[in-house]
Formats: structure tokens, C-alpha cells, sequence
């Protein structure tokens, strides 16, 4: 289902998949993959499948593993996440230093919240979580649970070396 006022450029659409008042290019979106309304998807992305994107999301040169949602007025580029990651409102992944481009890395089942900012490169480990207006600017370990600026671990993982 492409929507009215959608633009699809030179990109894959698998079937069953909609796209609403979106713009997608350049891009490969698999089976099942919703976006918008309102959402971007930049060239060089990856959606694989039952991925959700919904209003006022973009993603840039990255790809998103099946079964992640990414609800509302996020920015994802230059990322690799992995399958049912929860991307909450308002997260960004800070992927520019002001001279290069760095990677995010999201791993399997990890819970990202609202407003946090991931400060690339960085990677956030298999079900870890960040609370609601975190910085992370470290590794996160599989199963931690970060929060605060600078993001420090509350829960899970080790404390050593992030002090």
C-alpha cells in the first residue's frame, strides 16, 4: 500500500508492505516494513522485515533488523540494528563529529528511550536499555541498564572502566 503524497525513488518494495506520506530513497524496504506518515528513508537503507517507522522518523545509510519499531520523531544513521530493538520517541543517533561519519551499533532486544542520544561510535549490547534523556558515549554490555548524562550503568553489566 503506497499512500497518496509518498515518493518512492529508484527503491525495493517487498510486498505488504506501506508506505504513508513518506519519502523512500534509494532504498530496500522487505515484507511486512511499514513507514510514516511523514518519515524519510535515505539512501543506502536496509528495512528488513515487520520493521514499523512511524511518523516524523528518518533513517540514513543504515539497516534495521526485523521486528524493530521506531515509533516517532527519531533520527537513525549510519546504524546497524539488530531485530526487535524498541527505539523510542524523540532518539538520535549522533553520527557526526564535525569532520567524519561513525557507526551506531544497536544489538538483538535492546529498549532505547525517549530523547536519548547515542554518541557514535558507540554500541548498545543485546537487551540492553537506556533510560529517557541519556547520553551514551560508552559501550553499553549485553543486558545493562544505563541512564543520565554522561549514561552511567544503574543495573546489569560491570561498572569497571566506565568511570
Amino acid at each position: 500500500q503506497i499512500g497518496p503524497g509518498s515518493i518512492i525513488e529508484n527503491s525495493v518494495i517487498a510486498n505488504g508492505c506501506r508506505v504513508l506520506q513518506s519519502v523512500i530513497e534509494e532504498a530496500v524496504l522487505e515484507e511486512g516494513g511499514e513507514v510514516g506518515p511523514y518519515s524519510h528513508v535515505r539512501p543506502e537503507s536496509h528495512i528488513e522485515m515487520d520493521v514499523h517507522i512511524g511518523n516524523f522518523a528518518e533513517v540514513k545509510n543504515s539497516r534495521i533488523g526485523k521486528g524493530t519499531k521506531i515509533g516517532h520523531f527519531s533520527y537513525v544513521g549510519d546504524s546497524w540494528v539488530g531485530p526487535n530493538v524498541n527505539i523510542g520517541a524523540g532518539a538520535v543517533t549522533c553520527n557526526f563529529d564535525g569532520v567524519d561519519k561513525h557507526q551506531t551499533i544497536i544489538e538483538e532486544g535492546a529498549f532505547i528511550g525517549s530523547d536519548s542520544m547515542l554518541v557514535a561510535p558507540v554500541r548498545v549490547g543485546a537487551r540492553a536499555s537506556t533510560g529517557a534523556g541519556s547520553v551514551v558515549n560508552r559501550d553499553v554490555p549485553a543486558g545493562a541498564k544505563v541512564m543520565g548524562v554522561p549514561a552511567r550503568i544503574i543495573a546489569g553489566g560491570s561498572q569497571k572502566g566506565r568511570e
